[in-house]
């Protein structure tokens, strides 16, 4: 039997894919074995179509509401404008810039309708670094919002590529003015599984981001396991949240899973945590993905009916520190959901729900996932001691043309860069990334153990613990505080939490030095930036 052959004719990104031997593992997925036909536009629109789900609510954002049959034709229509207009062919790269909005997601979904690659850009990026995306990618093509369209101008000119760029708006614009020129129907590419369906760039808490990339099963695997298995959508579901599309925990809880299911996903492209409140409420959404600030901001402004309509509120980016999740709890009566994930893994692979949660814990691996806690050696740990935290599943690190791959794959495991620990059944211990572990006169010091003590006070609205190197004792403690104290008062405030943290945990680990802050550095997917804590 002849095998299939991919349409994706421009081989530049699976040209560029690591070589086989520096590839994790892939654990299959019951029914996703072997190399097939696969595009993931069939599982996302054109099933629910098929079926008769047309005349259901897809996508809102604003006072924009498409049903899945008007969102087919956008896409069609989209679609049509890349492939006759601009030339755009299987494999080629498109790059989108703007805020969340359904505009975007069309555009994404146009994409992968015609087999290209989909290159989605953190809007608050600047042209020099979107000049790295495009020399990285190189891009056929770039897809706009218009207020967005002076940094990528100047990127594209600085990058010395000739690029054509597409605007749009909220439902009209360039792009829309195309579109109702075009033809109305586009078949959806044939990729096969293992074909490139998207590059995601890491969201840069280390400032030097790496091109992940994902193929068209990859984007299916993650509906398996953390859809299936964590969220468990029914097509009534609203799902909401903070996280842009271009980090692929958006991307996935903001997009891939809602439409999977059937259900309806609002995109706008800010929220303040009051406004995400306001928006649950509004439009009556059921699932939330946002980050730990969010939440804990959340809680002090809800009213008794802006979360009445929430079912599942899922906790991602960056650790749910102990005092938040207790709050949320309280105030909700509903467990937050925690999951840990990577850009390199495309979406999360460990995490609870439910009664499933347990206090200090993220959770078991997801089902389709295995996890480890490893030395430096690769050997796996005991329970309950502290180490590297190794994954492997359906989805794995690809990174595109770089020499991080050798350090991130090791054994077919990827190790994540997580400082993890392991209890007997299973259930993960989050203690901070690897390399914001502090080693202080020879104590192994977790920065989140610290911030978790530090939020139980009530004077702290917000913190951040990174090391700092010293001559007597290698690291010292420091300590970045958010706090509603006036700056007078806040000598003696510095002298109340250390006290708090010896008082609360033991000593060795309270931070030497307290640092005040009018708010903590964050990337747009709200991660907050130690490095840079580490460079003031």
């Amino acid at each position: 039997m002849t095998p299939p052959v991919s349409p994706q004719k421009d081989r530049f990104v699976h040209d560029r894919l690591p070589p086989p031997d520096q590839w994790p593992q892939i654990l299959p997925l019951e029914g996703m074995s072997g190399v097939g036909f696969l595009n993931c536009v069939s599982f996302l629109l054109d099933r629910h179509i098929s079926v008769g789900r047309g005349d259901r609510p897809a996508l809102r954002g604003g006072d924009r509401t498409w049903t899945y049959t008007e969102l087919s034709h956008h896409v069609c229509r989209a679609a049509s404008v890349m492939v006759h207009r601009y030339d755009i062919r299987p494999g080629n790269r498109v790059l989108i810039r703007g805020g969340n909005s359904p505009e975007v997601a069309l555009v994404w979904l146009a994409i992968q309708k015609i087999g290209a690659v989909a290159v989605t850009t953190m809007s608050l990026l600047r042209d020099n670094e979107l000049q790295i995306i495009i020399n990285m990618s190189l891009p056929a093509l770039a897809i706009c919002e218009t207020s967005l369209m002076q940094d990528l101008s100047l990127a594209i000119t600085s990058s010395g590529k000739d690029i054509p760029v597409i605007s749009f708006d909220a439902g009209q614009g360039e792009l829309f003015d195309l579109m109702a020129d075009a033809q109305p129907r586009q078949e959806t590419c044939d990729t096969l599984s293992d074909d490139i369906s998207l590059i995601a760039f890491t969201s840069g808490t280390t400032g030097k981001p790496k091109a992940t990339v994902h193929f068209h099963r990859d984007v299916i695997a993650i509906c398996e396991t953390m859809y299936r298995h964590i969220i468990t959508p029914a097509p009534d579901d609203v799902f909401i949240g903070t996280a842009p599309l271009a980090f692929t925990f958006g991307l996935g809880g903001l997009l891939v899973f809602p439409l999977y299911a059937g259900a309806c996903s609002v995109l706008n492209a800010r929220y303040s945590p009051e406004q995400l409140l306001d928006a649950i409420e509004a439009y009556g959404a059921t699932v939330c993905f946002t980050v730990p600030t969010f939440f804990q901001q959340m809680v002090k402004l809800k009213t008794d009916q802006s979360l009445a309509s929430l079912r599942l509120a899922v906790s991602s980016g960056e650790a749910l520190p102990l005092p938040v999740r207790k709050a949320w709890a309280d105030a909700t009566g509903m467990e937050l959901a925690e999951v840990l994930g990577s850009t390199e893994m495309l979406h999360a692979f460990a995490g609870s729900t439910g009664q499933d949660v347990r206090t200090g814990f993220i959770g078991p691996a997801i089902p389709g996932y295995e996890i480890a806690v490893l030395d430096d050696a690769g050997r796996k740990l005991p329970a309950n001691e502290i180490g590297r935290l190794a994954v492997r599943g359906p989805t794995g690190c690809r990174y595109l043309d770089d020499d991080r791959q050798q350090a991130y794959v090791r054994d077919g495991w990827n190790i994540t860069g997580d400082a993890c620990s392991i209890t007997d059944d299973g259930y993960l211990a989050y203690h901070s990334r690897l390399d914001d572990m502090i080693i202080s006169s020879g104590y192994n010091i977790s920065g989140v153990e610290v911030e978790n003590t530090l939020l139980l006070h009530p004077k702290v609205r917000e913190c951040a613990v990174v090391g700092e190197a010293s001559e007597e004792r290698g690291q010292i403690v420091v300590a970045y505080v958010v706090t509603p104290v006036a700056a007078k008062d806040r000598p003696g405030l510095a002298d109340e939490l250390q006290d708090h943290v010896k008082n609360t945990i033991a000593p060795y680990k309270y931070p030497r030095a307290i640092r005040f802050l009018d708010q903590l550095p964050r990337n747009e997917s709200g991660k907050i930036q130690r490095f840079r804590l580490r460079d003031i």
